[in-house]
């Protein structure tokens, strides 16, 4: 039995402090002792502690005696969290989705002897899982990641519920989406190049260009055809885009009757409860991976596996925390396992590059009955 300590005890950070918490001690820190002590209810297993993670001496005296850190910070917070556990020599698995390079910590990684498996969520994530592994079988040519995570029940106007914070959402929508096509690096703007997918149990679905590639776009660079889309239910990019070119994004501080007020501040005031996902609303998670390559016959091969997800009545566990969760508590648990040894900083596909993480991680989702369903086309 490993220590691990859960930092950040949100909706994906109690979800994986409860799996963990099966087969180790486990501890859940986050700034918030009202949410500390609702994951508490949950699962009285738990150890909790209040902590600050700006506050670098508060934080690493924290991780100090433990064997694992597990890191759920909001993405705002993540890069510097996750420097500040390197720093202490901490060996980590992080969901934080920030917009720097992790990269950019690996020799520090190397130096401190610390193994940080990072994006380590569904997308990014599994989806970097499923493309090591067969970046080692194939010559790939394409990579296509479609994802999504969407409410059973569609509430005008804009069909959509998060289980995390709208700014950070909002930044998804505005940050410049980068793919690669022709061995080329491409940059177009968000919520750009519509189109619309059938899929079972749901129906259709439009899916837009959106900033998700990260790391690949580093670690996959031969690949010559990688793109990342975002999946919504239709019209959902329509209603985004009046928002956002109307100005409601802005950062920049505008003049309202004497007081000075954002309107990216203003607009996720007014949409966190619109887009708030109730604790026990149904919703489910749906992602499509296509990979394209030759095979050692030469032959060209095009494998598919599709995720459907859906809310688990029975532990009132939303689909996104279970998806984003459970990858993350693989990595820890195949980690603390002896199967991952490398020292550095990785990103999943660095992981799952190796057959016996594949399966592992494939295996230990489906224990917790998430399925990735393979499909394979001549």
């Amino acid at each position: 039995m490993s220590k691990i300590i859960v930092i950040g005890g949100g909706m994906v950070g109690s979800a994986m402090a409860i799996d963990l918490a099966k087969n180790h001690e486990v501890t859940i820190a986050d700034l918030s002792e009202d949410v500390l002590k609702s994951v508490k209810t949950k699962c009285t297993d738990l150890s909790i502690l209040p902590l600050d993670v700006t506050n670098k001496t508060a934080l690493q005296k924290a991780i100090k005696n433990h064997d694992l850190v597990v890191c759920a910070v909001p993405g705002f917070l993540g890069f510097n969290t996750l420097k500040s556990i390197i720093e202490a020599g901490k060996n980590v698995v992080d969901i934080s989705f920030f917009s720097e390079n992790a990269l950019e910590l690996d020799a520090l990684a190397k130096k401190n002897q610390v193994t940080a498996i990072v994006d380590c969520g569904v997308a990014p994530g599994m989806g970097n899982v499923i493309l090591g592994y067969y970046n080692e079988k194939l010559k790939l040519t394409d990579f296509e990641c479609l994802v999504g995570g969407l409410p059973k029940v569609k509430k005008w106007p804009f069909c959509y519920k998060a289980p995390f914070s709208p700014v950070d959402v909002i930044e998804e929508y505005t940050r410049p989406a980068r793919y690669v096509q022709d061995g080329k690096e491409v940059i177009r703007a968000p919520l750009t190049d519509c189109e619309y997918i059938e899929f079972d149990n749901i129906g259709t679905l439009e899916s837009f260009n959106s900033d998700g590639l990260r790391s690949l776009i580093h670690t996959m660079s031969h690949i010559p055809n990688m793109k990342e889309k975002t999946l919504r239910y239709s019209g959902h990019v329509e209603y985004i885009n009046v928002l956002k070119e109307s100005g409601f994004f802005d950062k920049q501080k505008i003049e309202v009757n004497g007081s000075l007020v954002s309107p990216l501040e203003f607009t996720s005031k007014i949409l966190f409860n619109e887009w708030k996902l109730g604790e026990t609303e149904e919703e489910f998670t749906v992602m499509r991976i296509t990979l394209k390559g030759e095979n050692a016959e030469g032959r060209t091969e095009e494998i598919i596996y599709d995720l459907y997800d859906e809310y688990d009545q029975k532990t009132n566990t939303s689909s996104m925390a279970r998806t984003t969760g459970y990858t993350a508590t693989a990595a820890a648990n195949l980690f603390l396992e002896g199967l991952f040894t490398e020292k550095g900083v990785f990103p999943p596909e660095l992981v799952g590059r190796h057959e016996p993480c594949f399966h592992y991680f494939l295996s230990y989702l489906k224990n917790r009955n998430i399925h990735y369903v393979k499909s394979l086309h001549y």
